[in-house]
C-alpha cells in the first residue's frame, strides 16, 4: 500500500513538472525592457550609439534548447550615437543604406550551456541583405518573475558591406544587447 501511494506521489509530482515544463517551452515571453548598444573605435576613440525598435520573439527554455528560439530585429532608422550628422550618414548609401535595408534580423539556429547561467547561441545575423553566422555568447538569468538576457559578441562590418576598409574606422563592432521579459 505504501508503495501505490509513494508511485501515486511520484507520478504526480513527474507530470506536473513536465506540465510546467511543457507550458514554459512553448510561451512566447513578452518584452519588457531591451537595449542594443554598439562600440566602434573611430580616428582611435571609441564612438557608441544605440539601435532602437527591438522587436523580438523569445521562446527559451534552458531545459530544452534544441526547441528554445529567438528572432529580434532593430531599426536602423533609430541609429543615435549622440551627433545628428554622423546618424545621417550612417544611414546613407555608404553604410546601412536604411532606404533599402532598415531592418538587421537575428534568427537563432542552436544554443549550448556553458556553465552556470552561461549560454552561447548560433545566430543567422543579416545586414544589408547579407547574411552571417555568429555566435553569441549571453548570461540567462532570473529577476523576480522576469527573464534577463545579456549578450556580447564582435563583428566585421566590412562583412556586411557596412562602409569601406578604412585607416581611421575600426572593422570590429562590439555589440551588447540587455532583453528583460516576462515568464
Amino acid at each position: 500500500m505504501a508503495l501505490i501511494k509513494t508511485m501515486k506521489i511520484i507520478f504526480s509530482l513527474l507530470l506536473l513538472f513536465l506540465m510546467a515544463n511543457a507550458g514554459f517551452s512553448q510561451a512566447k515571453n513578452t518584452v519588457k525592457y531591451a537595449v542594443v548598444t554598439f562600440e566602434v573605435k573611430n580616428m582611435g576613440i571609441n564612438t557608441s550609439g544605440t539601435i532602437g525598435g527591438l522587436q523580438t520573439e523569445i521562446q527559451f527554455n534552458p531545459l530544452n534548447l534544441p526547441a528554445s528560439k529567438i528572432e529580434a530585429s532593430v531599426d536602423v532608422n533609430t541609429i543615435n550615437t549622440d551627433n545628428d550628422s554622423r546618424d545621417e550618414h550612417l544611414k546613407g548609401e555608404d553604410f546601412f543604406d536604411v532606404a533599402h535595408y532598415p531592418k538587421i534580423t537575428l534568427s537563432s539556429l542552436s544554443f549550448k550551456h556553458k556553465s552556470g547561467s552561461n549560454y552561447a547561441g548560433v545566430f543567422d545575423l543579416s545586414i544589408k541583405g547579407k547574411s552571417k553566422q555568429v555566435e553569441i555568447p549571453f548570461a540567462f538569468n532570473y529577476k523576480d518573475s522576469d527573464l534577463v538576457f545579456n549578450g556580447t559578441f564582435k563583428i566585421n562590418r566590412i562583412d556586411f558591406g557596412v562602409g569601406e576598409n578604412s585607416l581611421v574606422l575600426s572593422n570590429e563592432i562590439t555589440i551588447n544587447i540587455k532583453a528583460e521579459t516576462s515568464k
